[in-house]
């Protein structure tokens, strides 16, 4: 196992909230961050390179001052960052990263060398997503900290492969901090990630039912309404495979079990199947306004364990609890097979 000196002693879990596109923002990091796990935020949540910046001084000054009142220390901050040509603001997001000595960045899309110096030219840390092990291989090669393993049934832009299967190859030839994605909603899951082999796990679709998340009040119900067979994983909204709520494709217009817009043919054969969708309205074409992330809605398949919309506090306290009571569990169930090992049974 291997946690970077700069995470050591910082956790009250081994914990990192994940960067979600419209979802996660100031006042979620800040109150992850307090709570003892790494609260973190994409770039381009803000529209402007400046903007970004005042959320950096926000969250700089806010956990400064909950230190400085508490004396407790409170856990690092990361910032997700896009790293492909696709995006224009790249270079001038890095700068500003630089600047404000963010401790952790988590890039996307491309694993670049010059990044991770450029990381690491001031102390911080990068973590890069991959979802198969020739990306994993890549990042290891750039020099990145640590490998985000996105699994399957991840919310947003997911793999497809088992975490068994994924982690397993990783630590053969990764010995970095290495972190689970992929349908975790509880303490048990975070326990079950380490026991993986994972060194951390990252869990995205429990925090958008916080009530320090950007989402919308009918995002959070639809997520409480939902279970695993509500995600349709499909690259029509993106273009890159990812996993969406079937509710909102379906109110967006759109064929719930692909994403595809709806012919009339389609639609014919789909509103029979509304009912079971309690839609609560017609399918029909693609409605004005509907887009990716804004209002077709993305999450991950661990919906089916997401019943509430607690604070922050709140729900780390429960998975911390439902991590502690895993832990013992386990360890109470491997001393019961050492000993009849032991004993020959």
């Amino acid at each position: 196992m291997s946690l970077p000196a700069l995470l050591q002693g910082r956790l009250t879990l081994p914990l990192i909230s994940a960067p979600m596109f419209l979802v996660s923002g100031p006042d979620l990091v800040i109150e992850a961050c307090k709570a003892g796990i790494v609260g973190t935020f994409p770039a381009l949540n803000q529209r402007s390179s400046e903007a970004f910046e005042a959320w950096l001084v926000q969250i700089k000054q806010a956990l400064q001052t909950f230190e400085a009142d508490t004396g407790k220390q409170a856990a690092p901050f990361g910032v997700n960052l896009i790293v492909h040509k696709t995006n224009p603001r790249l270079q001038a997001d890095l700068e500003i990263c630089k600047r404000h000595q963010v401790p952790l960045i988590i890039t996307s899309l491309g694993a670049v060398p010059d990044v991770v110096e450029t990381v690491h030219g001031y102390g911080g840390l990068v973590f890069h997503d991959v979802a198969t092990v020739r990306h994993a291989q890549k990042a290891a090669e750039a020099g990145v900290d640590g490998l985000i393993a996105v699994c399957a049934g991840a919310g947003g832009h997911a793999g497809i492969l088992s975490p068994f299967a994924l982690v397993s190859e990783i630590r053969q030839f990764y010995h970095g901090t290495v972190i689970l994605s992929g349908c975790l909603s509880t303490g048990r899951d975070i326990a079950t990630a380490q026991m993986l082999g994972a060194d951390l796990a990252y869990m995205g679709t429990r925090f958008i039912n916080t009530q320090e998340s950007k989402a919308v009040a009918d995002y959070q119900q639809m997520i409480v309404d939902s279970s695993a067979s509500d995600i349709t994983y499909t690259p029509e909204i993106s273009g890159i495979p990812a996993n969406f709520l079937k509710k909102s494709l379906a109110v967006a217009g759109l064929d719930p079990n692909t994403g595809k817009a709806i012919t009339e043919e389609v639609a014919d054969s789909q509103k029979s199947g509304s009912k079971e969708l309690n839609l609560g309205e017609e399918l029909t074409a693609p409605k004005d306004g509907a887009s990716a992330w804004k209002s077709i809605w993305s999450a991950g398949q661990g919906v089916g364990s997401v019943h509430d919309v607690p604070s922050v506090a709140a729900l780390v306290a429960t998975l911390h609890e439902e991590y502690v009571s895993a832990t013992i569990e386990y360890a109470q169930l491997s001393r019961e097979y050492a000993l009849k090992i032991q004993g020959g049974f």
